[in-house]
């Protein structure tokens, strides 16, 4: 069993945590802003992460440097997103043995069982989706969905565009899981998802915004209420069945990733919301 664990994702930090495997230190993303700490960590477990000791590496870039002077026994990397320290594999994985995880295909729970399998935490992580489940299915019970299908999305800032969740994202299982139908995109505002694309998000910009956003509600996914409005009032949406309805809604800014800590604050959200 690994008892130094290097985590180079600071999205599969999280899930690490929640498993209680031995994180010493972690890669982070840049510090102060709207879902991370000023170490860098995200806010739905940076106090667990300080409770814990673990330290940041790195802001951003990833640093093999940084990585080897941790004296790691295990590296955690993903194979895909923002925080992949994929470029540094052939040299980390002469030094210690190293993971490589695709986070967006899968649910918080299944990068749980698999991390698990690998740190000697099963029974940690079975307990741990256990826990949430049962959580999962009384809040499921409690909802009044809003009007179905629900288009899950990631607003961009400047109102230009979105990046819809899939149902193969940690975020549409979840809701999927809840009772939610997803709306999905059409097939003519799909870009090539051969090469190096992922899985979790469809890109909407430009003219496929309005064409490729289906659905009779929309959940804001990394937002707070303060979006509600900017939505509603984008030019490009005006004609959205949703939009049009107000059927706009915010999860709560520490969901643009989905960990066991982020999953139980977008449950108690959508309780609050929709129970």
């Amino acid at each position: 069993m690994p008892q130094r664990i290097v985590s180079t994702s600071v999205t599969l930090t999280g899930t690490l945590l929640a498993i209680h495997a031995p994180v010493v230190a972690s890669g982070a993303s840049a510090a102060h802003s709207k879902v991370t700490d000023e170490q860098g960590f995200f806010t739905q477990w940076s106090a667990v992460a300080k409770q814990r000791g673990v330290t940041p590496l790195y802001q951003g870039e990833p640093n093999a440097e940084a990585i080897i002077a941790a004296q790691p026994d295990l590296i955690v990397m993903a194979g895909t997103g923002g925080d992949s320290a994929l470029k540094l594999y052939e040299q980390l994985s002469q030094l210690a043995p190293t993971l490589v995880v695709n986070y967006d295909d899968k649910s918080w729970q299944e990068l749980a069982t698999l991390l698990g399998r690998a740190t000697g935490r099963d029974a940690d992580a079975r307990a741990a989706i256990a826990g949430f489940d049962a959580e999962a299915a009384q809040v499921k019970a409690e909802l009044k969905l809003p009007p179905q299908p629900t288009a899950a999305l990631v607003y961009y800032e400047d109102g230009s565009g979105a990046n819809l969740w899939t149902p193969q994202s940690a975020q549409g299982k979840l809701l999927q899981s809840l009772g939610f139908t997803l709306a999905t995109a059409p097939d003519s505002v799909r870009g090539n998802t051969s090469m190096g694309m992922r899985r979790d998000i469809i890109q909407l910009s430009g003219e496929k915004f309005a064409d490729g956003l289906r659905g009779q509600s929309i959940i804001l996914f990394n937002a707070d209420r303060d979006q509600v409005p900017q939505v509603l009032a984008n030019p490009f949406l005006a004609g959205n069945p949703a939009v049009k309805a107000k059927q706009v809604y915010a999860a709560g800014l520490d969901t643009f990733r989905l960990d066991y800590y982020s999953a139980r604050n977008l449950l108690a959200r959508l309780r609050k919301q929709f129970g």
